[in-house]
């Protein structure tokens, strides 16, 4: 199974992200680094669909570390709750906060979570 990946997007997606103060790495503003990563659990209505892929989450990274607004960018399947499974795990990530001439600031990040159907 692969684990969850961390990835950050310089480019500005559709959806908006509701804290106001958030910025986006690059000039002059690092990324935050994962500290503690949680993974998703599968869903277990789709366990017998073998349903397999990602769900694809912006969240702010406060200037604790921890994970504020949070929404779904990319769904993986609305039938099952993989979106509320992986909302879930996003919310309990830790980060090494980003930061702006040395000191945290809020950063906007995308996180992509990985589901596959747990092996027999």
């Amino acid at each position: 199974m692969r684990s969850a990946v961390f990835v950050l997007l310089a480019v500005l997606v559709t959806a908006p992200v509701t804290a106001q103060s958030a910025q986006r790495p690059g000039t002059g503003v690092t990324a935050p680094v994962v500290v503690k990563e949680v993974k998703p659990t599968y869903p277990e209505g789709a366990k017998s669909t073998k349903i397999e892929g990602t769900v694809v989450l912006e969240a702010v990274v406060k200037e604790d570390g921890t994970v504020g607004d949070l929404h779904v960018v990319r769904s993986l399947d609305t039938r099952y709750d993989f979106n509320g499974e992986a909302l879930k795990a996003a919310k309990q990530w830790t980060f090494k906060p980003g930061t702006r001439e040395g000191k945290p600031v809020p950063v906007v990040v995308t996180i992509e979570l990985w589901f596959a159907p747990p092996k027999k």
